[in-house]
C-alpha cells in the first residue's frame, strides 16, 4: 500500500472522533434537561432522586 492510499484516511479520523464527541454531549444533555423537568414522583419511579439528577 503506498503513502498516498493512506494519507486522506487520517484527517476524516478526527472529524468522526468530533462527531462523536458532539452526539454524546448533546444526548447527555437532553437526558439531563428531560430529567430536570420531571416531578420528584416521577423519578423516583425510575429510581433516581433530585440530587442525581
Amino acid at each position: 500500500m503506498e503513502f498516498h492510499e493512506n494519507h486522506s484516511k487520517r484527517p476524516f479520523i478526527a472529524f468522526v472522533w468530533m462527531w462523536k464527541t458532539v452526539k454524546n454531549w448533546y444526548r447527555i444533555n437532553r437526558t439531563r434537561r428531560i430529567l430536570s423537568r420531571m416531578s420528584d414522583e416521577q423519578l423516583k419511579d425510575v429510581g433516581l432522586s433530585r440530587f442525581d439528577v
